[in-house]
């Protein structure tokens, strides 16, 4: 079934899939064009979300990690505690360590710029606000996207796992946490889509074509449940990102 609907997806948008691309690096690539598009399209939303924006593909490797953000600041010391106190690693363990695939964050600002228009703030107060670059504090996360290409069965929570430790390990404002996908098969969006409470929405790279190519399968069980995702707003396509994440 999911090939059939992959087929009637790559059909509908004229896709070139001669080439057999090995499933990891399809997964990386993936998640390079998720930030590419966001880079094109989410700093142009200055007239309703105003900001210095930076956005970046994260991942292990990469030296910038969860905890040079001010929300989550607190668990380097954390990392560093139960690195050096096995007892101590055993009982908290390491969860908390999460590496999103793509995130979004906001440099703090200046004083003259908060009082460009009115003067809100001086010396004498707001000496804790996380945005005022005077306080010292590190950037803030704006947003986690979790780039899966496709989604498999036994690591369909993963991603749900990564946001309920950035819900639980937050000091402060919580980022979006968002699901970017291409996976094809309705039920397998429904393990990740279902339900409220960790991931803000999932997001499909086409909805558009993903809606025709089950229709055109004609799978009824499958359509039904694409249905319900949409209608509940578990589901979006890609286009409704950036907006999303001007709220």
């Amino acid at each position: 079934m999911s090939v059939a609907i992959a087929k009637g997806i790559t059909d509908k948008l004229m896709a070139d899939t001669k080439t057999k691309v090995l499933g990891q690096t399809s997964g990386a690539k993936f998640e390079e064009i998720n930030m590419a598009f966001l880079e094109a399209t989410f700093p142009k939303m200055q007239s309703i979300r105003p900001g210095d924006w930076r956005i970046l593909k994260l991942g292990n490797n990469n030296r910038l990690k969860t905890s040079d953000f001010c929300q989550y600041e607190h668990l380097a010391y954390l990392s560093e505690l139960t690195r050096n106190n096995s007892e101590l690693a055993a009982s908290l363990g390491n969860d908390y360590m999460v590496a999103p695939d793509v995130i979004i964050y906001r440099e703090l600002c200046e004083d003259e710029e908060i009082n460009k228009d009115l003067e809100v703030i001086n010396d004498n107060v707001c000496k804790g606000a996380d945005i005022r670059k005077k306080n010292g504090g590190k950037p803030i996360l704006h947003a986690s996207i979790s780039a899966k290409w496709t989604i498999r069965s036994d690591r369909a929570q993963n991603s749900r796992t990564e946001a309920l430790n950035l819900i639980r390990n937050r000091k402060g404002h919580l980022p979006h946490i968002v699901v970017v996908t291409g996976e094809p098969l309705p039920s397998r969006l429904a393990s990740l889509a279902l339900g409220t409470g960790d991931i803000d929405c999932v997001y499909h790279f086409a909805l558009y074509e993903l809606i025709e190519a089950v229709k055109t399968v004609g799978d009824e069980s499958s359509n039904e449940m694409l249905n319900i995702l949409i209608n509940g707003k578990r589901l979006k396509d890609i286009s409704d990102l950036p907006l999303d994440l001007s709220v």
